[in-house]
């Protein structure tokens, strides 16, 4: 792995933003070599002027980088560079990639990824859709990348997790401030089945400025996005944007059609994303990716799981429409309790998925 250390103290030179750094760094090789390089030579690179040559040539690293190297290290995180083996190979061909990025978990390498995205104030059905999507889009040897906010991003992890595959995060925040602070333990898993990303040092706040910034990664880690639920001005249609921008496909999942909640989704179908009713409509789209050494998935267990008595009482009351656990409990004349512990084996075992507010659907809406 790369010593990050240089790269750190080139990113905190004043005046070198994403796009100059990579130009300097395409020109001389290394950030080692652009500190070792005199004024004339600094100011050969186009965006360079005199003073910016002579801040990066006078440029002395601060003690605060190894101190954040130290700690990056004591928690348990890494920093690779865009020349490191598992710096992500769609990100670095976007026109500003970070020049570093902090890694909690391990990035899966050679899958096909997909962003999924959508609103944090969003709809029961919303959630329910985006954690069904997401368990078929794993369970096809798909890596979901989101953002771990509320509402949709929180779903699309939720769904990878449940679905048994990979999932990768990318934060507006350092990778030790968790944001939101309710999502702490699915911070925990999502690097358990794949990793947590940043680009923002350690300490790093939730500015709402940052969150733009991060939407380019999330697109630009991932084959397509697709927006589940996007108000007009939702920070989703940012991501869609970018992921046009960089050349990728977009998709959106209809909603109800008076709902000012899916309103953006819907601009995204009459601008030309692709409509997505189930996984299918995502993947035949990529037929064609195969990239060397992709691990094929998992082939799907021969017959559906075994239910009990109950489990499949439970199931032949459920609806792809989710509903609250008080109400079935009625439906089924089961005691509240028993039906919790019920439901729960059923969504081990992959066949129920549950939403805010203790509400619960059948799994099989997108099969």
């Amino acid at each position: 792995m790369t010593d990050p250390r240089p790269w750190l103290a080139l990113k905190s030179v004043p005046g070198v933003g994403n796009l100059l750094f990579r130009r300097l760094v395409v020109h001389f090789g290394t950030p080692q070599a652009v500190f070792s390089s005199d004024r004339p030579a600094l100011q050969a690179v186009p965006g360079v002027s005199a003073r910016l040559a002579a801040a990066i040539a006078g440029h002395r690293p601060a003690e605060s980088i190894d101190r954040e190297w130290d700690a990056v290290q004591k928690k348990g995180y890494r920093i690779i560079t865009q020349t490191d083996c598992d710096y992500p190979v769609l990100l670095i061909q976007i026109p500003d990639p970070p020049p570093v990025l902090y890694v909690y978990g391990t990035l899966p390498a050679d899958d096909l990824a997909i962003a999924v995205v959508g609103s944090r104030r969003c709809t029961d059905y919303g959630v329910g859709t985006t954690k069904r999507l997401c368990m078929e889009l794993v369970r096809q040897g798909v890596t979901i990348v989101s953002g771990m906010a509320r509402g949709i991003d929180t779903a699309a992890h939720a769904g990878a997790i449940a679905g048994g595959g990979n999932t990768v995060s990318v934060l507006g925040t350092g990778l030790d401030r968790i944001y939101p602070r309710e999502n702490r333990r699915l911070y925990h898993q999502i690097a358990e089945n794949g990793a947590v990303v940043s680009e923002f040092a350690l300490g790093t706040g939730p500015d709402a400025h940052h969150f733009p910034a991060r939407n380019r990664i999330i697109s630009g880690m991932s084959h397509g996005t697709v927006v589940v639920e996007a108000t007009a001005r939702s920070g989703s249609l940012i991501t869609a944007r970018l992921a046009a921008d960089q050349g990728r496909d977009v998709f959106a999942v209809p909603g109800n059609i008076h709902s000012f909640k899916s309103v953006g989704t819907h601009a995204l179908i009459n601008e030309g994303a692709k409509l997505v009713v189930h996984a299918g409509d995502v993947l035949e789209e990529f037929a064609h990716f195969s990239p060397a050494g992709r691990a094929e998935p998992a082939p799907p267990a021969s017959g559906a799981p075994t239910l009990t008595e109950a489990e499949a009482m439970v199931m032949n009351t459920l609806e792809p429409d989710p509903i609250h656990i008080d109400d079935l409990a009625r439906k089924l004349e089961f005691p509240s309790g028993r039906l919790a512990g019920l439901l729960l084996q059923l969504e081990l075992k992959g066949l129920v998925i549950q939403s805010p507010g203790k509400r619960f659907a059948s799994a099989a809406g997108l099969r």
